[in-house]
């Protein structure tokens, strides 16, 4: 058994550039497999037999069998669907739910093999449509699936040329890789034992027993990825009681603060027992370093990548106080985060209006010359990956007016507590990383493309090789 650290170590101080290729297997390596879906589901599941067929053919591991149905499906369901509706279905499956499967493990070694040059290769036995979202989302440009047939842009339903199972997608990846090394290689299941044995460094993932003894008796690395699995009911319950924790956290913070009579200790009050409560229900311990980074100096812009709604709980946690944020126009008249986020001083951004949005940042530049800080990610959105998308240059034009420093807060796991786009949180440890302040007053406003990536490549680094201390 390996660790992932020396996984990515052996990637680091090996043969480096494009002659080297890393090929990675899809489902149960990439992605973990989905649930078998029951004829209910798919009959009333959005998007019919289509969808349920593209959901369904991500497993782990699997079997001739298995295999034989899949493509048996392909040719009742997909039979005359047109190559974009097919492509609009994957996107729309990704979007939904084969996101969430991605592992983090899977995205950290393909960035590893990314840096070292390598030529990146993802192989399924699958289509392009089902891949190719994932493909995309993890920078990977070589891509090889089983091709299906069409006739003016219509599919047949059956595969054009040879399904790449078993021996065919060793072969697929044989007559790609003309001329380069295939260095490393990364599979779970036995079916992929001709794909492995192309490889000069081949590595397994969690298993299937037949391939366990091949590698044990080969002495091949193995790493273990840690399951992409649904919430279970005790995870709704638990969210339950944080939701409840939050708006009693929220009044009790209130309360206690009231005798002030100013709106900041009761706003920073509302914080402190909100977080607090929501993060005991769901049961979501934080283990940060750096914290002396979110002290001094104030006020300041902090920066944190987005991969969850549980972000604006473990944000304001951390931050613990005298720090505001910038929300989308629509959470303003949502009922529950509405009237708290107003009470705290958040300021409310329509974003499909890039003038009226920049005009409304004005006043949090008052803010933050008032003393008061800001929390905002600077992706714009969450995150599909656990790793950093693009940046919005937003954030750094108001701590510029300001005159105040940005401070990177690194979230790791957080996309594993709860995935994008689900208001459902597990129980786990969310890492923070609080990085050291960055003056940007000698910044040229309309000129800091390269300051902006080198804040963004901070934060990938950090997730990649994440400290011990600062």
């Amino acid at each position: 058994m390996s660790t992932l650290a020396e996984a990515v170590a052996a990637i680091r101080s090996g043969p480096q550039g494009a002659q080297v290729a890393a090929v990675f297997d899809f489902g149960g390596t990439v992605v973990d497999g989905l649930p078998r879906r029951g004829v209910v589901d798919k009959v009333f599941r959005r998007g019919g037999e289509r969808m349920a067929t593209l959901l369904g053919g991500i497993q782990r591991g699997g079997s001739d069998g298995d295999y034989g149905r899949f493509l048996q499906a392909v040719e009742r369901s997909w039979a005359g669907a047109s190559e974009s509706e097919m492509e609009q279905l994957g996107r729309k499956a990704f979007g939904k739910e084969i996101y969430g499967r991605l592992f983090p493990e899977a995205w950290q070694l393909v960035r590893a093999h990314q840096l070292a040059g390598h030529t990146v290769i993802l192989v399924s036995e699958l289509t392009r449509f089902q891949v190719q979202p994932v493909a995309e989302r993890l920078g990977i440009d070589n891509v090889l699936c089983t091709r299906l047939a069409t006739q003016d842009g219509v599919l047949t339903g059956h595969p054009d040329g040879t399904p790449l199972w078993r021996a065919g997608k060793a072969a697929a990846v044989i007559e790609f890789a003309d001329g380069l090394e295939i260095g490393y290689v990364y599979a779970d299941s036995v079916t992929d034992l001709a794909l492995l044995a192309l490889a000069e460094h081949p590595t397994v993932i969690d298993p299937d027993p037949g391939l366990a003894e091949i590698a044990d008796e080969n002495d091949w690395p193995t790493l273990t990825f840690r399951l992409r699995q649904a919430p279970s009911l005790l995870d709704y319950l638990r969210t339950l009681a944080g939701f409840a924790g939050l708006i009693g956290g929220a009044l009790v913070g209130v309360l206690r603060k009231s005798y002030t009579r100013k709106r900041q200790s009761m706003a920073d009050a509302l914080m402190h027992d909100a977080t607090t409560a929501t993060l005991a229900a769901i049961d979501v311990q934080l283990r940060v370093i750096g914290a002396e980074n979110a002290r001094a100096p104030r006020p300041a812009v902090f920066l944190f990548n987005h991969q969850s709604q549980f972000d604006v709980i473990i944000v304001p946690k951390v931050l613990d106080g005298a720090v505001t944020g910038i929300g989308k126009k629509e959470l303003a008249n949502h009922p529950l985060f509405g009237p708290l986020m107003r009470f705290v001083g958040v300021t409310f951004i329509d974003r499909s209006n890039t003038e009226a949005a920049k005009a409304s940042l004005g006043p949090v530049v008052s803010t933050l010359r008032d003393g008061l800080s800001i929390a905002v990610s600077p992706e714009g959105t969450r995150s599909f990956t656990p790793g950093v998308g693009p940046f919005k240059k937003g954030a750094f034009h108001i701590a510029i007016q300001a005159g105040v420093p940005v401070i990177p807060v690194v979230l790791r796991n957080s996309g594993e507590i709860a995935w994008r786009d689900s208001p459902i949180a597990r129980s786990g440890i969310v890492d923070v990383a609080i990085l050291p302040p960055i003056d940007v007053s000698e910044w040229d406003p309309a000129d800091m493309d390269a300051q902006v990536e080198g804040v963004r490549q901070l934060f990938e680094n950090t997730l990649l090789d994440w400290p011990t201390e600062l």
